[in-house]
């Protein structure tokens, strides 16, 4: 009897996938190692040290930068979240009707379309926006990571809406229950993880974003992504690496999070 087909079966699969995986890693444990380089330059091992991870704590513009990220990331998350668990709410639980593929590219137009085009197009129109209303606060940076990233949180949430099993819905209706009390009782339980999970996605995606913040920010309203390219502009120093090595943790404690929460809750 003949065995199914199996690509990791396959000559060489095995050789190519440690290539793949060498590659995508070998730069980021470069990149941690000389976090810890006590030299102050990044092609030199010059011994252990944690003097880049204090200086980047004592940095004042680092601090003032990576408070305003994360104040705009979670604002942006939760509500690019609320507004994607709506939208997949209110394109899977109906009937197929013409238009609903048009809304499907509507809302994740912002994947397709490059985004250097939706930079530019959001500092036009808030442009002109600041020159009506005079205001020129994080609003705009808030608004632009939220527009950004809505498709983000709408892929997991709609791809759990559309595996999950109607059953418990129907018995609920079938009991008179209204519409809001079947939302809440039942739907958004079972909807838990995929919300986390587009949570995540959104409030990664806004926090390491620079080519949109780039064009929308104000004067002093760097954040940390955008500050740690204007210093790799001028010199490379280990300090980047700190902080990029304590990004990297907050992201693998944030994956980490989700999982055990989603597996809780599953």
């Amino acid at each position: 009897m003949a065995r199914p087909y199996s690509v990791q079966r396959q000559r060489g699969f095995t050789l190519i996938a440690l290539f793949c995986f060498v590659l995508l890693y070998l730069p980021m444990v470069t990149l941690v190692v000389y976090a810890f380089n006590a030299g102050a330059t990044t092609s030199a091992w010059e011994g252990l040290s944690l003097r880049w991870f204090h200086a980047a704590a004592a940095n004042e513009r680092i601090i003032d930068a990576t408070l305003r990220s994360l104040t705009i990331a979670p604002i942006a998350g939760l509500i690019a979240t609320v507004a994607a668990t709506m939208a997949a709410l209110a394109t899977t639980r109906t009937a197929p009707y013409r238009g609903l593929t048009f809304k499907y590219a509507f809302i994740n137009q912002p994947l397709m379309v490059p985004e250097i085009v939706t930079a530019v197009a959001l500092l036009v129109v808030f442009s002109r926006v600041k020159i009506w209303t005079g205001y020129s606060g994080l609003g705009y940076l808030i608004a632009a990571h939220t527009a950004f990233c809505i498709p983000f949180a709408y892929l997991p949430i709609r791809a759990r809406l559309e595996t999950m099993d109607l059953t418990l819905e129907r018995a609920a209706a079938d009991l008179y229950a209204r519409p809001w009390m079947v939302l809440r009782r039942i739907t958004l339980p079972l909807l838990w993880p995929g919300i986390l999970a587009g949570f995540m996605l959104a409030f990664v995606v806004s926090l390491d974003d620079v080519v949109i913040t780039e064009f929308v920010k104000s004067a002093g309203q760097e954040t940390l992504p955008t500050y740690m390219l204007g210093q790799l502009r001028r010199q490379t120093t280990p300090e980047m690496n700190a902080i990029s090595t304590v990004f990297l943790g907050l992201s693998v404690a944030i994956v980490t999070l989700f999982f055990f929460l989603s597996r809780k809750t599953d």
